[in-house]
């Protein structure tokens, strides 16, 4: 698992080889297992796959910030992700929906990987277009756009973007980010 989880990358170069339904169907349910507070479950997302739903799928795009278009459009499926920020059951506001949603998209990119399908998550879009052009109800809240194909060099990129998806990946070492003490007093 490790091993899957450090191989994943969010990729900007993707085939145009359609991603099948059954698998789509595994990465969705992948995030419907996500654990949540309380077991709320306050993920929603809208999808559209190019080919079976183009109307939709430019919809999608056209939400999106410029920069993100330019590379997302070749990705066969493409998603909105959601969160509800109330609690269903009580109406008080739900401080961990994000953290949730995070968890099952989390699951999705661990699935995805597994079958050898790319994702990448966008914060580059509009909330208040997508709101407006998907009718989103005030109680979801958009929180990020997520590219959905299998991964492939084709050279179609812009450079700058190109020369964005051959840098190597990094991450800080353990010891920058967990520690097994207190903070210092200052």
């Amino acid at each position: 698992m490790l091993d899957l989880i450090k191989q994943r990358k969010s990729s900007r170069d993707f085939s145009d080889r359609p991603v099948n339904e059954s698998d789509i169907l595994k990465i969705f349910e992948a995030a419907r297992w996500a654990p949540s507070s309380y077991n709320g479950q306050p993920w929603r997302f809208i999808f559209a796959d190019k080919e079976k739903n183009p109307e939709l799928y430019n919809t999608l795009l056209g939400i999106m910030v410029e920069f993100n278009q330019a590379w997302a459009k070749a990705a066969p499926v493409l998603v909105i992700a959601m969160t509800k920020y109330r609690n269903e059951h009580s109406g008080e506001e739900n401080k961990h929906s994000w953290y949730d949603l995070g968890l099952a998209v989390e699951n999705m990119v661990i699935m995805a990987e597994s079958l050898g399908i790319s994702t990448h998550q966008m914060s580059g879009f509009y909330p208040e277009k997508a709101r407006e052009e998907l009718n989103i109800p005030e109680d979801l809240e958009p929180v990020t756009m997520i590219a959905i194909g299998y991964p492939e060099k084709t050279g179609n990129l812009p450079l700058d973007i190109y020369r964005m998806e051959t840098l190597p990946r990094e991450r800080k070492e353990i010891d920058e980010i967990f520690f097994n003490k207190a903070f210092d007093k200052e």
